[in-house]
């Protein structure tokens, strides 16, 4: 006699000779934790901006507690802005058109402006290329830069290399820089930065860990509200260097140092991520350094890499990582777990739901997720979640 339970487990042979294979509900489990996040782009997020205000290159992509959406931008200077709005020539070309919106805006969940600020001011350094952007738990909104200046320009008077990190409240007052414009003193200074690209804030220690990150290579931690030194470190928790990291080779071992920190991101159970941009890689820690797992995301891709920031799925588990790869142009879904590739969204092109130079993503508490477009993208993008579905090529 069969039992009920050997019935699930086995396959019955059927007079027409076909074979049915009943599944136990183990598998079925396993099936549906396959299941991958699907998405659809929204084509009128956000809303047109007021004054006919136009972006630069976005830069940073945050969404805070109250589901807003916070952007930071590199701007235009006013020749580029000029030539856009066709006023460039004598006589213009056109009647007035657009004006470089401010760096930093924030936008309500149904896309509407409503709030922005940024530039030079009283008491700070603005940076010459804002880049990256986080918004803490108190809603101070935390923003760096990457400019560097060239060493063909040293001593011309051009911008200091942007080795800072600005620290305001959501209304744009100035409360904390860490780190000086143009002052460097390498990868293990407990001081300063270098191109500093992005940030994580652990509001309950009150502790920013910092991607620096462009030069550095490494993380390191201040604390939040005083700006001192906390703990840095490199590629698999050792000491930085400052050996020259060789060009990226996905056929020779992984390299022991990290090649551009574009990202910093802390998950709900503590693991910190990091994106190792160049090596194509996540590397994932706990919050004193010390390393846990890495995998490497479209391994074959040269150039300025694969991951370029990361998010998580705002199911409690955050059982998913987007990763942007503004080189292959797409979004890529890991599960989080194993850190393998599930699936993929969007492609390049200028269409909505394709990409140029995405950089920067985020995801709201609906598990929206928002994302940014650098070099001539230029544009921030919502994709609305439609809940989980198989793969397009079938389950995993």
């Amino acid at each position: 006699m069969i039992t009920t339970n050997q019935l699930l487990r086995c396959s019955i042979s059927l007079a027409a000779g076909l074979t049915l294979t009943l599944i136990p509900v183990s598998a079925q489990r396993t099936t549906r934790a396959a299941e991958v996040p699907t998405f659809q782009v929204d084509p009128f997020w956000p809303r047109p901006l007021v004054n006919h205000w136009i972006l630069g290159s976005v830069t940073g992509v945050a969404v805070d507690a109250q589901d807003h959406v916070w952007l930071v931008h590199r701007g235009m200077d006013s020749l580029t802005a000029r030539t856009e709005a066709g006023l460039a020539t004598n006589p213009p070309t056109a009647e007035s058109c657009c004006a470089p919106a401010p760096y930093v805006l924030e936008f309500d969940s149904a896309g509407v402006l409503v709030n922005s600020w940024g530039g030079p001011g009283q008491g700070y350094e603005w940076p010459h290329t804002p880049a990256g952007i986080a918004v803490d738990g108190k809603g101070n909104v935390w923003i760096g830069g990457i400019f560097q200046m060239p060493a063909a320009m040293a001593g011309q008077s051009r911008p200091p290399t942007d080795a800072h990190v600005l620290k305001f409240t959501r209304g744009g007052k100035f409360l904390l820089q860490i780190g000086q414009a143009g002052k460097i003193e390498g990868s293990f200074s407990k001081t300063t930065l270098n191109q500093p690209a992005g940030f994580a804030i652990d509001t309950a220690a009150n502790e920013v860990y910092v991607a620096d990150g462009i030069a550095n290579r490494r993380v390191v931690v201040f604390d939040s509200e005083t700006g001192a030194y906390k703990r840095h470190w490199g590629a698999y928790g050792q000491p930085t260097s400052e050996a020259p990291v060789g060009t990226y080779d996905p056929d020779k071992p992984a390299e022991k140092q990290f090649n551009v920190v574009s990202c910093v991101d802390i998950a709900r159970d503590g693991l910190v991520y990091v994106c190792d941009r160049r090596n194509d890689r996540i590397q994932a820690f706990k919050k004193d350094g010390t390393f846990v797992k890495e995998a490497f995301v479209s391994k074959s891709t040269l150039g300025e890499g694969s991951v370029w920031d990361i998010a998580f799925s705002n199911d409690p588990q955050q059982r998913f990582v987007y990763v942007a790869d503004g080189s292959d142009q797409k979004v890529w879904v890991l599960r989080r777990d194993t850190l393998d590739v599930v699936s993929s969204v969007g492609a390049g092109g200028r269409w909505p739901g394709h990409f140029y130079g995405v950089g920067s993503l985020a995801v709201d508490s609906k598990g929206n997720v928002f994302t940014g477009e650098t070099y001539e993208g230029k544009r921030v993008q919502k994709f609305l979640f439609k809940g989980l579905s198989a793969p397009a090529g079938g389950r995993q």
